[in-house]
């Protein structure tokens, strides 16, 4: 399944399970079923086939800052809305709007063919600006309570230089332990260039 939204440059293509992706009016809605998510314990012996979720992905040129606001319509214990960077099948990151364990809570995975897992902060209520920018050939995740000042949460590199210009960015949504997960994303956008500053707030 092939997406083309008016907010990007790039088209998305959908990976792993069926997440029922539709936009309309701007919004763009996935849906996660039970048991679904993505994500390699530090202590396990590598990724599972079982171990996916539902993502839509594309490829932008050059540097760049995605932004959406997420609305996660939280249900069970890491139910989570989903900003998701991927480079190969053992390299890839989430930011993530999560239910950690039953709170929800800005948290960040990043995986180097096992996963590490951290939480940021927490969150009064089911929704958030979410931002991930590439700077060369590194990353940064950013959030936000109202879209305009925006709060850093974590600067990373994810493979070679190559790889890192070839990822391919989007969003996901999970359900580890629930029956299912819907989430909402709107007020999408996309900026060529990353950010001058990543600490001042911009």
């Amino acid at each position: 399944m092939d997406l083309e939204l008016p907010e990007l440059p790039f088209s998305l293509r959908s990976h792993g399970p069926d997440g029922e992706w539709s936009y309309a009016d701007g919004v763009l809605t996935g849906q996660a079923g039970a048991r679904q998510d993505r994500f390699v314990p530090p202590g396990g012996d590598g990724l599972e086939s079982v171990s996916d979720a539902p993502r839509l992905l594309g490829r932008p040129d050059g540097d760049f800052q995605l932004i959406a606001r997420i609305t996660v319509e939280f249900a069970a214990r890491f139910d989570a809305g989903v900003l998701y960077l991927h480079v190969d099948d053992q390299n890839w990151a989430k930011f993530c709007f999560e239910y950690s364990p039953d709170v929800p809570t800005v948290c960040t995975v990043v995986t180097r063919g096992h996963s590490d897992d951290t939480n940021s902060f927490t969150v009064d209520g089911n929704l958030i600006w979410f931002r991930i920018s590439r700077i060369g050939r590194a990353f940064a995740f950013h959030a936000s309570h109202d879209g305009d000042r925006w709060i850093f949460v974590r600067h990373f590199t994810l493979g070679s230089e190559r790889e890192a210009r070839a990822a391919e960015v989007g969003f996901l949504v999970q359900s580890p332990e629930g029956e299912g997960c819907r989430v909402s994303f709107d007020r999408i956008g996309f900026k060529v260039g990353g950010p001058e500053d990543l600490r001042d707030g911009s």
